[in-house]
């Protein structure tokens, strides 16, 4: 089988799919909602290198065992482990786990930079594990819908897109946002996943790039929180604005940005040779769509239709995928072609050329459109 895209393998195991969460952070809460609720997993253990910390987030939520990141590796009912640490963590844990038997979902970023993605990805294909990775919104049912239209073609032939995400920055608001300043961090990496994942699914691999970024102040002020007042250093370029061109021949272009009075997020429009399309914002699961065609005197609304449950989806997709032996859709393959394209903007930033993207993504297979979380379908697989 393919550690990355999971395909090829027997079927395995029966019933719901155990999952251990590492990290017990703010980000846990959002997951542990929904693979607490999902029928077709069980939580087994939360583990973080703050053991009190686990502690409190198991109890939180009734779950019986807690403890450091070996209980989560060691647990013999684990099959997933959740990776929710710091983004300088991701790699080291997910290649402890797979060393440890465990296929691994990761938060996003999959990695930092390209060496360290590239070994993981081969590890775990070595050992016959699988990887996915965050961001999972693009299962949720305003972009699936938009890849429905698109596939059905109600826009004709996609083209180009545009896309913009632009806030004055979160140290107005985040009560220790000094490492959403740092390397691996700032608008592209924090943000750009979620965009790009949403170009990447309708247009096909990233196959050049160019960028221009630039940053507007070299030390930035905490505004909220106990920590308010207290400076920290910018270490990344707090606006990027990007193109892309697409192995289809389409092209994007895209704004991140932390330096905006006006905030604009979500924004992504597709055009194609016979209307244009207005998604949903991609950092969410739900959401409206539009479509404006060619002589249009307004926007028609398209509902959504599809799960809008949240993170974890992509999870559940990955355990039900594991039991019955196909591909999974957010892959490690995914996240990491997203993240090579990220790097090939931030050395297109430092170069002023246009920069090849070597790595390719599969298409992921498009969603039912009944696919429904809630519903337990594992017990007699």
């Amino acid at each position: 089988m393919s550690g990355a895209a999971g395909t090829g393998e027997a079927p395995t195991g029966r019933g719901p799919v155990g999952v251990a969460v590492i990290g017990a952070g703010n980000i846990s809460k959002a997951y542990l909602d929904n693979l607490t609720i999902f029928p077709d997993l069980k939580v087994h253990v939360i583990a973080d290198l703050f053991e009190a910390a686990a502690e409190a987030r198991a109890k939180e939520y009734g779950i019986a065992e807690w403890g450091g990141v070996d209980a989560a590796l060691n647990h013999p009912d684990v099959e997933i482990i959740v990776n929710l640490t710091i983004p300088a963590a991701h790699v080291e844990v997910a290649t402890a786990a797979v060393n440890a038997g465990k296929h691994v979902w990761t938060e996003k970023p999959f990695s930092l930079d390209r060496d360290s993605g590239l070994g993981l990805l081969k590890t775990a294909d070595a050992a016959g594990i699988r990887l996915g990775c965050a961001p999972d919104t693009f299962l949720g049912a305003g972009l699936q819908t938009a890849r429905r239209l698109i596939e059905r073609g109600d826009i004709g032939t996609p083209l180009t897109a545009m896309t913009t995400f632009q806030t004055p920055g979160p140290e107005s608001w985040h009560p220790n946002p000094a490492f959403l300043f740092q390397q691996g961090a700032g608008p592209l990496f924090d943000m750009g996943p979620y965009y790009l994942t949403a170009l990447v699914q309708t247009f096909g691999s990233i196959r050049k790039v160019a960028a221009v970024g630039s940053k507007a102040k070299d030390v930035r002020v905490i505004g909220s929180g106990p920590k308010a007042g207290e400076e920290f250093t910018v270490e990344v370029p707090t606006h990027v604005s990007a193109m892309a061109q697409f192995e289809s021949g389409a092209s994007s272009h895209s704004v991140f940005s932390f330096e905006s009075p006006r905030a604009r997020m979500g924004f992504v429009e597709i055009t194609g040779t016979e209307a244009t399309l207005s998604l949903p914002d991609p950092n969410n699961f739900d959401g409206d769509l539009k479509l404006w065609r060619a002589g249009d005197q307004d926007w028609t609304t398209i509902p959504a239709t599809g799960p809008v449950n949240g993170r974890g989806m992509g999870v559940l997709d990955m355990a039900r995928s594991l039991r019955t032996g196909v591909p999974h859709r957010a892959t490690g393959n995914l996240a990491y072609h997203v993240l090579d394209s990220m790097v090939s903007i931030t050395e297109s930033m430092e170069t002023g050329t246009f920069v090849d993207v070597a790595s390719s993504a599969p298409a992921s297979p498009a969603l039912p459109e009944d696919w429904a979380p809630e519903t337990a379908t594992l017990q007699d697989v």
